[in-house]
Order: C-alpha cells, then structure tokens, then sequence
C-alpha cells in the first residue's frame, strides 16, 4: 500500500552519490581504498536508440485475492499492485515502447510463452498471499530465457526472510540490531537483547503487523506481542532491538553503469506510541506521518559505502530500498530492513519515488535508464 507524500518541498536538494565503480561486485572484490563517488549532479545512465529495439515489455504484478491473506491490513498493503502495475505501464508507453500488463497467476508462464516479450518488468511480490513463493516468478522467467527486471531468485530467497537478512548482513560487517528468531508461540524473548524491542514478521512488507503499539518497553509485553503475530499470521517472527534515532530511507540504482545510492531522512510528524518515532502501518494513511529532508553529508558519506555492500551482499539487482536507523547516542547506522523489489512506480507516496525526487532523479528517467540497461542486449 502506497504511503502519503513525503517529500519536503522546501528542503529539496538535488545531491546523490555514486558507488565504487562500473561493476556489481562482491565485498571481497571491493579494495580498501575505493570511495563513493559524491556528485551535485546525477545523471542516470539512458540509451533512447536502443529502447527503440523493444517490441514488447510486460509488466508483471502480483495476483491478489483476500482469501490468500491472513489479515485485511496484509491484503490492503498488496492490493495496489495492479494500479501502480497499470502506471508503470503507462510510462513505458510514454517511451514509445509496446507494453501491456500481466497478473502473476497460474497462466502467467502460458501467457509469456504466447506473448515472447523481450523484458519482463516484475512488480510480484507475493503468489497466493506469501512473500516467499516470489521467487517462482524469476525461476519461470529463468527457464523460459526471458530477461526480467529486479533481483534475482537467490536475493529474493534472502530478501523474503528477515532472519537470513540479517544474518547476511551481520556477515558482510553491516550493522543490525541484536535480533532474535521466535518460530513458535509461547517462546520467551530474550531479555538480554535490551529494551525497548520490536516485533516482526520474517516475511512481509509495507508494515504489514507493525502498529501503533509494536515498540513494547518489558518482557511481558513483547512476549505477548510474539504470541499474538505468530497465531495470527501463521509464520515466525523476528524481535529486534528498537533503535532510538532518526531514520534514513536509501535506494541504490543500478543503471549498467554505477551503483548509484540516493537517500533521504524521515522527520516525523508525531509519535505514533506517543514515545517513540516510527512508521506503523495505520500512519501510511495519515499525511503528517512524515516528510524527507535531506540527509546530512557526513552520515551520507558513511551510509552509501554500507549500502553499496549491503547491495551486493544480498544479491539485489537493479534497484532495492533499505531502511536504517541511526542510534541517537553512538551515531551507528544499523540496517534495520531491506526490500530488494521495494514499490516501483510513479506516484508520489512511493518511498523510492520520493526519495528519488528529493535527489533531482524523476521516476521516468529512472525507468528509461533500467530499460536501457536491458534494450542494449537486445538484437
């Protein structure tokens, strides 16, 4: 479900910051001495003749139905697929690219096998109601040779648990808050973790689970919110230490090119515990929720070199959003969420749009440039 607008006009400042260099690589390839490369101006890398060599693009989004959903607020937070999936094609168009959209559903692979698309831009994210299945999509587009947009299997079987998430992350020299794996109700969180503690879902997005009330300052309460989640979704959660701080929502793009990292800062407009600041999943409806301002250029600096890692690290492709709270005593920025495939699409509400806009990038030079990267294979 798409959040309300949340870029501060008033403090708009077109900077970004560029990665290591031209490739995709791994931690272990990337030297020492490499920096970020910080740039006033950004420029996304575009190649209109070769978008010219598409003769169609697909649009696949996810197929919902409320029967494969735990909870009205789950299937609330997917249902806008289909419109943003609709937008998106409207912009390829715009590019003078034929384009048509399909659900992904038990005729999605006939349907390319008829079709022969020469791209799939995949906006599934969930089959049946569960996260974890997703990876079927890009398994069926492997299969049948078909080149699809967003990560791949591998970063979306890491990218639909947040246990493995982290793990990853924790391997790569990433900072994450001390976390626990709870697979059964009843089970008692570990105090030793530290409180203030919140309560997820391994698998999910949007929110989803996280309301008002998830920041849960004792053990008794935690112990009761795990309870709670685990019988009414059906899957195990995650409890986290809360990070007490602002917090920094970062989008890496890769047009071919660089691993471009743009991000912005959330400044809250209230406290939805009326304790602590962060975004639960009734705030996506309310306009004063939060807004982005830009991100100061020392914590910038120091964000883009982890998020590039975090990138690679976890097998993203193309474009992922990452979530990081930044401790408001020590100054460590931990990785609190990662969303390989986050929303992609127009509309202004859509924290990649935004953040993207608030760093002088529009959503269609974003999707001219993630198109051409895939038009210059073409024959």
């Amino acid at each position: 479900m798409p959040t309300t607008l949340k870029v501060e006009e008033e403090n708009e400042e077109k900077q970004s910051l560029a990665s290591q260099g031209p490739g995709k690589q791994s931690l272990a390839s990337q030297g020492p001495g490499k920096k970020a490369v910080v740039s006033s101006k950004v420029k996304l890398a575009i190649d209109p003749e070769a978008l010219k060599r598409f003769r169609l693009v697909v649009v696949a989004y996810s197929s919902v139905q409320r029967e494969h959903f735990p909870t009205k607020s789950a299937y609330e937070a997917e249902i806008e697929v289909e419109e943003r999936a609709i937008e998106v094609s409207e912009e390829i168009r715009k590019l003078g690219i034929p384009v048509r959209t399909l659900p992904g559903d038990q005729y999605f692979y006939t349907n390319l096998l008829v079709d022969k698309p020469d791209l799939i831009v995949n906006l599934v994210d969930t089959l049946r109601g569960k996260d974890q299945l997703c990876t079927s999509v890009p398994a069926a587009l492997e299969l049948a040779s078909i080149p699809y947009t967003g990560t791949g299997m591998e970063g979306l079987v890491i990218g639909s648990n947040r246990n493995l998430t982290k793990k990853v992350l924790a391997a790569y020299d990433i900072p994450t808050p001390p976390f626990q794996f709870i697979r059964k109700a009843g089970t008692k969180v570990d105090e030793d973790l530290g409180f203030p503690l919140i309560v997820k879902l391994n698998e999910s997005g949007g929110s989803v689970g996280i309301d008002n009330n998830a920041v849960k300052e004792d053990a008794k309460s935690a112990n009761a919110k795990v309870t709670k989640m685990i019988s009414t979704y059906k899957m195990p959660v995650v409890v986290e230490k809360f990070i007490d701080g602002p917090e920094v929502t970062v989008v890496v793009f890769d047009d071919g090119v660089k691993n471009h990292v743009f991000m912005a800062q959330k400044k809250f407009g209230f406290k939805p515990d009326g304790k602590h600041e962060f975004t639960s999943f009734e705030s996506y409806d309310d306009w004063g929720s939060y807004k982005y301002k830009a991100v100061e250029e020392n914590l910038k600096y120091r964000i883009t070199k982890l998020a590039v890692r975090a990138f690679n690290g976890l097998y993203h492709k193309d474009y992922a959003k990452f979530d990081i709270r930044v401790d408001e005593v020590t100054g460590i920025p931990y990785f609190i969420d990662s969303n390989p495939n986050t929303a992609f699409g127009p509309v202004l509400g859509l924290p990649m749009t935004d953040v993207l806009k608030l760093n002088g990038i529009s959503f269609s030079d974003c999707l001219a440039s993630l198109l051409s990267k895939y038009a210059k294979d073409l024959p």
